[in-house]
């Protein structure tokens, strides 16, 4: 759509860049300002700026803006991960991997991907760019200066006069004006034009499509007639092809011949031009001529089977010619009532196109009145294999087998109906690719009751028809108005029809609300289109658009890349997912539930006839629980023409999803109708042997249900309770064959022996305690200052602390004492004792003039403050207290607290540096920017975290998981605990396309997504704490960040307190280990969708939160009995050592116990201090047996001999220089030595490295 370049030799434009793309502001366009990349320029030239806008031009500004703004206006734009070069990626698997929008997108954006080291702040940039000269006029024509971005950034260009200042065309005009009406920004307008050039099929496709239909033309009229057979005598088929229909019960009336076909027309979306890729199906209608048919083919199957015996004959044929790839059978939508012919190309295009067979009768073949949803079509004599039918029985309507039989008799007036509709109107077609994209990313378009493409059509001809849309419209605005419709219109409880004349005659939408949950009937009036689709599908579908239309109209959200580009696989989009692993005791369920009305009406298809039946029953049992209980649409594998064909239960495991409502899904209490109301008989019936009378404090006496759970934990579990109750009362479904999967990965952050809770009412406890603390503090009498403020820093005091602090006394024989001091010390002969975490609490004093201005004297004030707290705390509290220059250490309740005295001033104060001038000015330093994060931003993250558990439940417990499995990756010590909070926060404040999570587990499969998907190199991530964030503020945001990428970190999450810095990532990680996480997450993710989604197979979820370690150089093994947080591992030790300690939270004259004591961290920073140069350490600080040691491979290169760089090395000869190369044997024995006593042994793995 837009050329690369310009073709004028003076300036060199580059409309599409690398990812790294600067934002323009339309001040710098409409100062004759463009971009250019820097790598496209000699080194050392300088460009200057073009000249100013002039007054007299503004309309030549607008034309610039046209082209150049809608491109560049947004960093966005080209900060997509770009798909592999030249790849047909189907819309429907991009998930979020910001696949390439195509075209000139995809050749733009698919250059090196990976993070890009650096740091520093957005602040310290502005004014480095503040502070720079102007570039020197003389400087004009073709010299450019070299780019401080690095390659791939884009930087200013002068334009020709003539460029600058032509005058827009009216074309451009019209197109500006109608980017403003018609869509957010003209980004999303250039996003979704390239998005349809990707997804619509090329002219050159087309061309070879239509040639490869010809040919079949030519052989369907060449295949021969049979002579004519019973309908049960099949012995004239080969026995190299099966026939497509599951024959059930086998004998039935009529006869068969086959005559070739009177004619083949091509029918559905590639006529109509509105078939996507990646999968192009081109639907084939061959009419099956009148002589073939007789008397009473309507009733019980006889049309169905001679259409699959029809379809067979032809596969036999077509299966002997070469010209196709392969022959196969597949169900329509999985309908196994409707088989179907599927024909493939030879060789290489085998995979562009699938050619579908459909067999129809000949029109006006059956009266339309027989096929009425209230008349009977299957015999129950003959369906049950009865000899004669009982007298004076009636017999049962068969709705969807009539309407099977109808869709074959209306799919070429379809076909006309949808041609006049699309006519003159080119946004139907941009506006079914793009709702056939939004279906496909949430798995809606495939299976039995999908809400398929043809059907979407229909919808926008409906609402043509009703003239809601009109044949102006653009394709973007035929989504919303579509979507708008969904999301308001509930079909399964207000049909609508396409029928224009009222025909008396014709069935009326009552009688298809009777027959069917879900009613859109056709031109015809006589055909459902929606017969198969259950209320529940269609709920989902109508949840999905009100979700969608919510986000269109959010600016904050970029609409496109959440709605058309990011897949919403089941196990991400609800909160609990379970699986009926065997299908084939839903035959048991029919049973139970009498349905044999709907078998007969199904021809035998117990998962289509029970499914309804056993949504509706969860839904009543979820009532309150649930917003959408929701279920996978079965899917019937293709099959070759020689295998017989699938049998109900082939359509695998169903899935089950439920979204909750958070407020009510954890209650433990099912509250009835009163005893004496007639309801309550329907409530016991409903409930079984569960339902219980019971009375209530307001005095009603009701029948009620009461579910058992202790803990939070089980509290979540409560719907699992409730589905397994109802599906083996009402249905004769067994617990054990259903598999859960709601809470599986929750095990990894219990702790002890007792395996019920998992920390969420120890946290509730600490921060009570805390509570009380801080009362106490606030209260003190004899203080100089009062304390003004007290705030919590730990992370359990915002509940994501992965294994909060337990209530614990030390036992005084496992310590050696020390009775001076009332302190506790580690004993040598016993275990390491069991690790005490500190709760750090910032403690914020009183300003005075009194407190000095020097930092050191600022130090002993607060030094004197810390020891006056415990003595004030002892006597007015008789807590024990242990003072310490810097802290004060207080237990209380089994819990040990740190307190810290701060000073408002005091950073201000440590940034002061005196000049040699003797001027006196203020820095950042790393001492002050230590403090600020202790004393002013950690505070405000940790309350503003806890709020945000106030508002979602399972805030704290998914970022304990996410937390848990990076430091099962070895990577805690690379990654800050507030990094990951804030990634979380981040799935909680931006959901989008999701809703909030209401389970852990949920959270971490979006929290490995979101790691592994989101493109680090371009975008920020915008974390907006208490909305403390403006659309213009983030735009802002991102605007500088790619302005100065390369000198920020390479993880860059910016929040409304630190919108520049990036502070809890300055440091960490670096780009490899970044680089690192990045693959963890994403094969993570799919190790685990890939587990919960297999039900038949035993799998150990912890698979993912044990380290693969033959990645790394030496394994440095560790003696169990000296690790004090042993019990945290993720495989729970055999062998339990008693660690000095038990649980107690009444004790209040004790000596004090052993504090932040571990070991193996004091271990690590010895090994890091000493050898940071030649390896870099992991360890899971959880309980971990392993430290991982890998080589740096610089430090193996042989340096110059020096007697100063000999720590480590060993001299040799390299062409006869001495050299210094590391003497890894000798540095293996230092690890063993420094850990004497902790390390077990040291396994190193020599194939791994060399020098």
């Amino acid at each position: 759509m837009f050329p690369a370049r310009t073709n004028r030799p003076e300036v060199s434009v580059w409309l599409l860049s690398h990812k790294s793309v600067r934002p323009v502001a339309e001040r710098d366009i409409l100062a004759g300002r463009s971009w250019v990349r820097a790598r496209d320029r000699p080194e050392g030239q300088r460009v200057r700026h073009g000249p100013p806008c002039r007054p007299t031009a503004p309309r030549s500004a607008a034309r610039v803006a046209v082209k150049y703004l809608q491109l560049l206006q947004n960093a966005e734009l080209a900060a997509r991960p770009a798909a592999k070069r030249g790849s047909t990626a189907p819309p429907a698997a991009c998930s979020r991997q910001r696949r390439s929008l195509g075209g000139a997108l995809v050749r733009a954006a698919n250059r090196e991907r990976g993070p890009v080291a650096g740091s520093g702040s957005l602040e310290a940039t502005e004014t480095e760019e503040q502070g720079r000269d102007p570039p020197a006029r003389d400087a004009a024509r073709g010299r450019k200066r070299p780019s401080p971005a690095g390659a791939g950034a884009l930087q200013p260009v002068k334009l020709s006069r003539a460029e600058l200042y032509k005058p827009p065309t009216s074309e451009e005009l019209s197109q500006l004006k109608e980017t403003e009406d018609l869509f957010h920004s003209s980004l999303l307008r250039l996003q979704i034009e390239e998005l349809l050039k990707e997804v619509t099929l090329k002219e050159t496709k087309k061309k070879m499509i239509d040639a490869f239909l010809y040919e079949i033309n030519s052989l369907l009229s060449a295949i021969p007639e049979t002579p004519e057979t019973e309908l049960t005598d099949q012995a004239w088929l080969p026995n190299g092809v099966k026939v497509p229909f599951l024959q059930v019960p086998f004998n039935v009336k009529g006869r068969f011949r086959f005559v070739p076909p009177t004619e083949l027309k091509v029918v559905g979306s590639y006529l109509l031009g509105t078939c996507i890729k990646p999968e192009i199906n081109v639907d084939v209608v061959v009419t099956m001529p009148r002589e073939i048919f007789q008397d009473k083919d309507n009733l019980n199957q006889r049309y169905h089977r001679k259409r699959a015996l029809y379809l067979a004959h032809i596969a036999h044929h077509f299966s002997k010619e070469k010209l196709f790839g392969s022959v196969k059978f597949a169900y329509m939508h999985s309908n196994h009532l409707k088989p179907i012919l599927l024909l493939r190309p030879q060789g290489k295009d085998e995979k562009m196109v699938t050619v579908r067979i459909h067999a129809c009768p000949a029109p006006d073949l059956f009266k339309p009145s027989r096929f009425y949803p209230s008349k009977n079509n299957i015999r129950t004599a003959w369906f049950m294999e009865q000899s004669t039918s009982k007298e004076g029985t009636t017999e049962p309507p068969t709705p969807h087998y009539n309407n099977s039989i109808l869709c074959d008799t209306v799919l070429l007036s379809h076909l006309h109906f949808l041609s006049s509709a699309a006519t003159d109107f080119p946004g139907m077609k941009d506006g079914l690719a793009l709702l056939k994209v939004w279906l496909n990313q949430r798995q809606l378009g495939k299976g039995l009751g999908c809400f398929s493409g043809f059907l979407v059509s229909m919808l926008v001809a409906y609402l043509l028809m009703k003239r809601k849309i009109v044949k102006m419209m653009s394709g973007y605005q035929v989504l919303r108005s579509t979507l708008q419709f969904l999301a308001t219109t509930d079909l399964s409880v207000t049909g609508i029809s396409l029928a224009k004349d009222v025909d008396t005659s014709l069935p009326a939408l009552d009688d298809f609300h009777q027959a069917f949950e879900v009613v859109f009937v056709d031109p015809s009036g006589l055909v459902n289109l929606c017969a198969d689709m259950t209320a529940s599908a269609y709920h989902q579908v109508q949840f999905e658009a009100k979700r969608s239309m919510e986000i269109l109209d959010d600016r904050m959200v970029d609409g496109f890349q959440v709605l058309l580009m990011t897949a919403k696989p089941m196990l991400r989009a609800f909160d609990h997912v379970f699986h009926l692993k065997h299908v084939s005791k839903l035959q048991g369920a029919c049973k139970k539930m009498q349905l044999l009305n709907e078998l007969m009406d199904r021809g035998g298809n117990y998962v289509a006839a029970a499914l309804p039946f056993i949504v509706s029953l969860l839904v009543r049992g979820l009532a309150g629980r649930a917003l959408l209980v929701a279920h996978s649409l079965p899917q019937t594998p293709e099959w070759s023409i020689d295998a017989e064909p699938p049998r109900h239960k082939d359509v695998g495991p169903l899935m089950f999803g439920l979204l909750f409502v958070p407020e009510f899904a954890a209650s433990a209490l099912e509250k009835g109708p009163q005893a004496d109301n007639p309801e309550a008989s329907d409530f016991r019936t409903f409930w079984g042997e569960k339902s219980e009378l019971r009375r209530f404090q307001d005095g009603s006496i009701c029948e009620a249900v009461v579910w058992e759970a202790n803990t939070i934990c089980q509290k979540r579990l409560i719907p699992e309770q409730i589905i397994k109750h109802l599906l083996k009362l009402h249905a004769d479904i067994p617990e054990s064959s259903i598999c859960y999967a709601g809470a599986l990965l929750e095990s990894v952050i219990r702790t002890g022996q007792e395996a019920s809770g998992t920390g969420e009412e120890a946290m509730v406890s600490v921060v009570c305690s805390y509570d009380d603390l801080s009362r106490k503090l606030w209260n003190l009498k004899g203080l100089p200052l009062t304390v003004t403020a007290v705030q919590g820093v730990h992370p359990a005091l915002r509940y994501t602390d992965v294994f909060p602090p337990i209530p614990m006394k030390p036992i005084y024989s496992s310590h050696t004492r020390m009775r001076t001091k009332r302190l506790l010390l580690p004993s040598e002969e016993k275990p390491c004792p069991a690790y005490i975490a500190p709760l750090k609490i910032v403690c914020h004093m009183e300003g005075s003039g009194q407190w000095p201005q020097d930092k050191e004297a600022i130090k002993r004030i607060k030094a004197a403050f810390h020891l006056q707290l415990a003595e004030l705390l002892q006597q007015q509290h008789q807590l024990v207290c242990r003072p310490a220059v810097t802290h004060t250490d207080v237990y209380k309740d089994g819990y040990v607290f740190r307190l810290q005295v701060a000073y408002h001033r005091e950073p201000l104060i440590l940034k002061e540096v005196v000049t040699p001038e003797g001027m006196l000015k203020y820095q950042d330093t790393e001492e002050s920017r230590l403090l600020e994060l202790e004393t002013l931003h950690l505070p405000y993250l940790t309350s503003s975290l806890h709020g945000l558990q106030q508002q979602h439940p399972v805030f704290g417990s998914t970022c304990r998981l996410a937390k848990r499995w990076v430091s099962a990756q070895l990577l805690s010590d690379d990654i800050s605990e507030e990094c990951v909070d804030l990634l979380v926060a981040f799935l909680f404040l931006h959901p989008a396309p999701f809703i909030p999570p209401s389970s852990p587990q949920v959270g971490l499969l979006r929290f490995l997504d979101l790691l592994a998907t989101f493109d680090w190199k371009n975008n920020p991530l915008i974390v907006n704490l208490n909305a403390g964030l403006t659309d213009a503020d983030c735009t802002e945001i991102k605007h500088k960040f790619v302005a100065a990428r390369s000198r920020l970190p390479v993880m860059f999450i910016a929040t409304p307190k630190d919108r520049w810095s990036s502070m809890w990532t300055q440091e960490r990680p670096s780009a490899q280990i970044l680089q690192r996480l990045l693959v963890l997450a994403s094969e993570s993710l799919r190790t685990l969708e890939e587990q919960l989604t297999d039900p038949l197979n035993s799998h150990d979820v912890k698979m993912v939160f044990r380290p693969p370690l033959d990645f790394y150089d030496v394994l440095i093994h560790l003696n169990p009995n000296q690790i004090p947080r042993q019990l945290e591992s993720v495989d729970r030790p055999l062998k339990l050592f008693s660690r000095g300690m038990v649980k107690n939270s009444a004790a209040v004259n004790i000596l004090f116990p052993v504090v932040d004591y571990d070991p193996v961290q004091c271990y690590l920073q010895e090994l890091r201090d000493a050898f940071s140069d030649f390896a870099l350490f992991f360890y899971d600080k959880h309980g971990g047996e392993v430290i991982a040691v890998l080589w740096k491979p610089l430090s193996f290169q042989p340096q110059p001999f020096k007697v100063s760089s000999m720590k480590g090395r060993m001299m040799t000869t390299l062409n006869n220089e001495p050299v210094c190369i590391p003497n890894v044997e000798a540095i293996l024995e230092d690890f063993e030595v420094l850990g004497e006593g902790l390390v077990k042994s040291v396994e190193a793995r020599t194939e791994k490295w060399s020098i």
